[in-house]
């Protein structure tokens, strides 16, 4: 057996550098970008795994040959990302442009272009996306710190690449681009599961908020049409009250008392364990004080970023509001049933009201308007009882879909890397059972 990048390979394999069997290896140019343009210059952003995202690719003001552009691109060359944390080492494939623009790489973006008389085009592909190749880019061909790394050229020119026979390497991407294709389907399916799931937990939590289904009674109120009887939709200012965060910025701390911002609320249950930020005693009693703190049964709310967004306060564990998070409170409601209200048919009428505006965040009069259907307090608790069984339901299907997805994905990596490596034969295989024990 040989190896490349750590990976065993079929004796019968050579390996040669990846700038021997390349006719281009670089990176593309910094585009001068404008609304619209002669070029399409393809991002990180842009290249994607499963191919070019073109909604995200923007245009390169040019007046020339466009072949002339370091980084022009033609079919079957293959894209690396080369800088950033997240993305750095991300593969994509060109195949074609979807208005005929010529195309280019930015200069984040190396070109990979192999001589095709040694090296097939899709076959390279796969295998710069293998695992052995992806864990060899971050152990040996990154160079920098934190958010400024970068896929070092000499290094990537340099890293082994298996040469099978060119027939070989054909059939090994022609029975990956079968298998891999139907693994992506299976993947398509199930994000499309889970988004029917969601889309239903959701339209019956906002049945129950809004009492669909029960013998009802005229409304004016336009984004509920009618409501049951006893029940009646009030601004949220009637019922309940609005205590907001003390506007200033402390000493954060790397521990101590747990500070929840916008970004850490999210619907459901306030989780603690996502706060980023912390403060000590002094602070914590400025910013909590006798009012701010939010306690067990009150509803924590983002009025920036995540907008609209509410989470239940589920712990008696202690911890204060930061910017544009506010506390809602009642001592007549049920909580968890505002709760579900807000993250269903209230956040439905806060996106409404930001329909042709810029605004990115909503201010405490507006929070206090929000048309609020309120059902007597005792049905109120068996209405919030009902509405968490179907988050529960909804949740736990989607676990499991997720589950499919991440096992989808494994079993698509370790097919793409047994093929590669030569662990079995592809011209009698069958993906069902190739990466077993792999």
């Amino acid at each position: 057996m040989s190896s490349a990048v750590g990976a065993s390979l079929p004796k019968t394999w050579p390996s040669a550098p990846l700038k021997h069997v390349t006719s281009l290896l670089n990176r593309g140019s910094a585009p001068n970008y404008v609304d619209v343009g002669p070029v399409r210059a393809i991002s990180q952003a842009s290249n994607q795994a499963e191919g070019i995202d073109w909604s995200r690719t923007r245009f390169h003001d040019f007046d020339g040959d466009p072949r002339t552009l370091k980084g022009f691109l033609l079919p079957s060359d293959t894209l690396i990302n080369s800088t950033g944390t997240g993305t750095l080492g991300r593969v994509g494939y060109f195949t074609s442009s979807p208005d005929g623009r010529p195309c280019m790489a930015d200069s984040h973006v190396t070109v990979v272009r192999p001589e095709v008389a040694e090296l097939n085009p899709r076959f390279i592909y796969y295998w710069l996306g293998s695992q052995p190749f992806q864990n060899y880019v971050h152990a040996a061909l990154v160079v920098g710190a934190t958010n400024q790394i970068e896929l070092n050229r000499d290094r990537l020119g340099e890293a082994p690449v298996p040469l099978p026979p060119l027939d070989d390497q054909r059939r090994i991407a022609a029975f990956l681009d079968a298998e891999t294709a139907r693994i992506d389907r299976l993947q398509r399916l199930r994000a499309q599961h889970r988004a029917l799931v969601a889309q239903r937990t959701r339209r019956h939590i906002e049945d129950l908020a809004t009492g669909a289904g029960l013998p009802a009674s005229p409304s004016g109120n336009p984004w509920i049409g009618q409501v049951p009887h006893g029940w009646q939709i009030l601004p949220l200012k009637r019922r309940w009250k609005i205590v907001d965060c003390k506007h200033r910025t402390p000493h954060y701390e790397t521990s101590g008392y747990p500070v929840i911002s916008p970004g850490d609320i999210s619907p459901g249950r306030l989780d603690l364990s996502t706060a980023h930020r912390f403060v000590g005693e002094v602070d914590f009693s400025d910013l909590a004080g006798a009012n701010r703190r939010p306690r067990r049964g009150d509803i924590v709310y983002s009025r920036n970023a995540s907008v609209g967004i509410s989470a239940y306060v589920d712990t008696e564990d202690p911890f204060t509001m930061g910017q544009d998070v506010c506390r809602i409170t009642s001592a007549s409601q049920d909580q968890l049933f505002l709760n579900y209200v807000l993250n269903s048919v209230a956040l439905a009428e806060l996106n409404s009201l930001q329909v042709g505006s810029t605004f990115a965040r909503v201010n405490i009069a507006t929070l206090l308007e929000l048309s609020i259907p309120c059902p007597p307090p005792a049905e109120q608790k068996e209405i919030a009882r009902k509405m968490d069984a179907v988050s529960a339901w909804g949740s736990q299907i989607d676990q499991k879909l997720n589950r499919q997805l991440e096992l989808l994905a494994e079993r698509h990596q370790a097919l793409i890397t047994a093929a590669v490596t030569g662990q079995f034969d592809v011209s009698t295989a069958s993906g069902r059972n190739v990466t077993d024990g792999v």
